[in-house]
């Protein structure tokens, strides 16, 4: 018999790490990774097995379905926003074509074992596309139907995935006469900004906040690349690990929508850099407005409405801002750069 596991794609990044971690904790279910990139060796002995590689590799891709019996898959891996805006081609290739893999490998594996299985995607609040300032103030809390027009590569591969993830779960081969009773169960998060205390950013353009603390305890100058008064939605990761176990722990039955937002604080850039200094009192952190990545910054809301994850599976953060900074961030990363 092929033994059970969870796949999760892109598991040596920011996500993928305390993903990782709080599965092993929980001993609930065996884990085979999967990443572009070798995973850290603590995290390589928390896993029943790792496989360098890529999403595109449709062989390797075969080659988990043949040997595993996946119940859940976690896709983490994409290229991020600002990267992508440099290479929106291999953006594409990336974020899409590697979705459509895993959702083409999700739905043979449901037909195959008779089941559903499980397909967690983590979305972003860069799906939203508000036009302007005075427009982005007006509208406050953004529900997931609202202003879904986005302004970078990265938030159209998202919010087109989204898409996918829908066709995939409800309408794959709706024409074939064969077509498979056992869908895709498709299940997804739509992210504010993410702080991590674990592992140094690596191209979002929501960084600024995680840059400004890892800069600060490394004693290194940093240019935040926004206004002071810049807001939107964050997350520290452990809520961010929360919101994704919880979303794929509920019983399909409670679900009345397939992606939903999560939030939990929203603060400027200044409020963010006020808590660094007073962490780290000898940090240097200026502004240096890139007024290109501002722009992209200002198409996301201020902030968006959580009540349906509130309400279908019980989602509400741990961490507020002052938690977030005093218990979680400062403590870790000061004890990460000792």
């Amino acid at each position: 018999m092929r033994e059970e596991v969870v796949l999760i794609t892109g598991a040596n990044g920011e996500i993928g790490h305390g993903l990782i971690k709080e599965i092993f904790k929980e001993n609930k279910s065996k884990i085979v990774a999967l990443d572009l990139k070798p995973l850290d060796e603590p995290l390589t002995e928390m896993c029943e097995r790792f496989f360098l590689g890529d999403i595109l590799d449709n062989m390797l891709l075969g080659r988990l379905m043949a040997e595993y019996e996946i119940t859940s898959i976690f896709h983490l891996a994409s290229l991020l926003s600002t990267k992508s805006e440099y290479t929106p081609e291999t953006a594409h290739k990336v974020n899409v074509e590697g979705t459509i893999n895993l959702l083409r490998l999700g739905v043979e594996l449901s037909q195959w074992q008779g089941k559903p299985v499980k397909f967690l995607y983590p979305s972003s609040i860069a799906v939203y596309g508000l036009p302007n300032l005075k427009i982005k103030e007006k509208e406050g809390k953004i529900k997931e139907y609202q202003w879904c027009t986005p302004t970078t590569m990265y938030g159209c591969n998202k919010i087109y995935c989204e898409h996918l993830g829908r066709y995939y779960a409800k309408h794959y081969r709706q024409l074939a006469i064969d077509r498979s009773p056992n869908a895709l169960d498709f299940r997804c998060i739509r992210f504010p900004g993410l702080i991590s205390a674990d592992t140094v950013p690596t191209g979002g353009t929501s960084d600024y906040g995680p840059e400004m603390l890892h800069h600060a305890a490394l004693n290194k100058p940093y240019d935040c690349f926004v206004r002071p008064d810049t807001r939107i939605s964050f997350m520290a990761m452990p809520d961010a690990i929360k919101a994704l176990l919880l979303l794929e722990a509920v019983p399909a039955a409670s679900l009345t929508q397939l992606s939903y937002n999560v939030t939990s604080f929203s603060p400027t850039a200044e409020e963010i850099r006020q808590y660094t200094i007073r962490a780290f009192p000898q940090a240097k952190i200026n502004y240096k407005i890139h007024n290109s990545r501002q722009a992209i910054v200002d198409s996301w809301p201020v902030d968006v409405d959580d009540t349906p994850a509130r309400r279908d599976w019980a989602w509400e953060p741990d961490y507020d801002m002052d938690r977030s900074f005093t218990d979680y961030l400062i403590p870790a990363i000061q004890n990460l750069y000792k």
